[in-house]
């Protein structure tokens, strides 16, 4: 498997060296990890809970729900933004919520040198790199970006978020997209 190839750990070696450069810098930077999860609104869990002696039965809807995707942002201090939408994401979609995110750590009346920097670091999806998004880091210079190596979603800890956040949302059982990203906003405080 590529996964544990040579290259694969040499560039993991890159990322976690650049990471204790910036820490080591006289301002450290502040880390922003963002990632997009996409989910179906059919999905259920496979297995049941039921009283002894009880067979676990569920309904489901028969129709197949929408696809949401999903993108959010986390620093230290927990989750920073985060927005929900129907299809998946795209290049557009992408600078509108970097545009937000910049305006939450950097609202218009505060701009200045005095600002500290953010790190961005998320994963290698082609929208990541597209023209217009290194024009936006261009044009944020408190923004900069550092991309995760490849098969290192063990070095993104918003993975773990998703992770957790998909299974309290299928727990209610979701069928149409409102109460979905009510749900969200709703689970999203208690992880």
């Amino acid at each position: 498997f590529e996964r544990n190839a040579d290259r694969v750990k040499e560039l993991r070696y890159q990322y976690v060296q650049r990471v204790l450069e910036l820490d080591a810098s006289a301002a450290p930077p502040e880390y922003i990890f963002i990632d997009e999860a996409g989910f179906n609104l059919t999905r259920t869990r496979r297995r049941g809970r039921n009283i002894i002696g009880n067979r676990a039965i569920v309904d489901v809807p028969g129709l197949r729900g929408g696809n949401v995707t999903m993108c959010a942002a986390i620093g230290h201090r927990g989750v920073i933004h985060h927005h929900a939408q129907l299809g998946p994401y795209n290049t557009a979609r992408l600078l509108t919520f970097l545009d937000a995110l910049n305006n939450i750590f950097i609202p218009p009346q505060e701009e200045g040198p005095e600002q500290p920097n953010y790190i961005v670091i998320w994963d290698n999806v082609s929208f990541h790199r597209a023209a217009l998004v290194h024009n936006w880091f261009a044009n944020n210079p408190h923004f900069s970006v550092l991309y995760l190596s490849p098969y290192s979603p063990f070095l993104n800890p918003i993975k773990s978020l998703f992770s957790a956040w998909r299974w309290k949302v299928y727990d209610r059982n979701p069928t149409s997209v409102w109460p979905y990203s009510r749900q969200w906003r709703r689970r999203v405080t208690t992880l």
